[in-house]
């Protein structure tokens, strides 16, 4: 049977590497001006997924740039769905001016990671996505909280996993603050990849072999390496058979 994956970016955030990278992703998540980017921002790099036919996701975070959202904040589970349904509708009519639709959802940072572990933080993200428009994918980690909230609310949840970022014992993403939560090599993001997509699996930084479910395949814009390990990745799926498109 033939194997197929997403390969997605963050994107829209003030770094730029965005036009780089656009050509060897299918899908790409845009900051909504919490965490970073605004309307200008937003626009320009919808227009520029256009341009080579990429998925375009939402990409909500914490309305805290100074820690370019990376810093997790005392909010109600109210707050948090009111905070993301806002930066879903804001994305979504700068779609609709652009004549297309916005394709999914993928929190971003200190949010993203909370719902991963916290099931109430990842209702309140699905209860969002549910209020603006459940026909739209949830991106999330891999086997995590917001697998199970997506499924409760009947929104279709898409496991993500890193190709620039290492993993713990538990499944995790190690934490930043850790000297070895960053892929800093070519070589070991392209054989972390290939193990997640082929084989199910990933090393973590104890060397514990993990399971684990590839829909789609993250590289953070913002990465020193990203242009680099864009292109690669995306010829080495090739070269093994691997086809790259967003999920239907």
């Amino acid at each position: 049977m033939p194997v197929a994956t997403d390969l997605n970016c963050d994107m829209g955030e003030g770094f730029p590497s965005d036009a780089a990278i656009m050509p060897f992703i299918s899908s790409a998540n845009i900051a909504c001006g919490a965490h970073a980017g605004n309307p200008e921002t937003m626009r320009q790099t919808v227009d520029l997924a256009l341009q080579h036919g990429v998925a375009i996701g939402a990409h909500p975070g914490y309305a805290d740039p100074d820690n370019f959202g990376r810093k997790e904040l005392n909010l109600s589970t109210s707050e948090i769905t009111n905070l993301v349904a806002e930066q879903i509708r804001l994305l979504q009519e700068i779609c609709e001016t652009a004549g297309t639709t916005l394709h999914h959802v993928k929190p971003h940072g200190a949010l993203y990671n909370l719902a991963a572990r916290d099931r109430s933080v990842a209702d309140a993200i699905a209860h969002a996505v549910q209020e603006t428009n459940p026909d739209l994918l949830l991106y999330g980690l891999s086997g995590s909280c917001s697998a199970e909230s997506a499924s409760a609310h009947g929104i279709r949840f898409v496991h993500e996993v890193f190709a620039d970022r290492t993993y713990t014992h538990e499944g995790r993403l190690t934490p930043r603050a850790d000297p070895q939560a960053l892929v800093v090599s070519t070589e070991a993001a392209l054989e972390q990849v290939l193990n997640m997509v082929l084989d199910g699996k990933v090393i973590s930084t104890s060397g514990q072999t993990i399971p684990i479910k590839a829909d789609t395949i993250c590289i953070h814009g913002d990465g020193l390496h990203a242009v680099t390990f864009a292109k690669h990745i995306h010829h080495m799926l090739h070269e093994n058979g691997i086809t790259i498109k967003s999920p239907a």
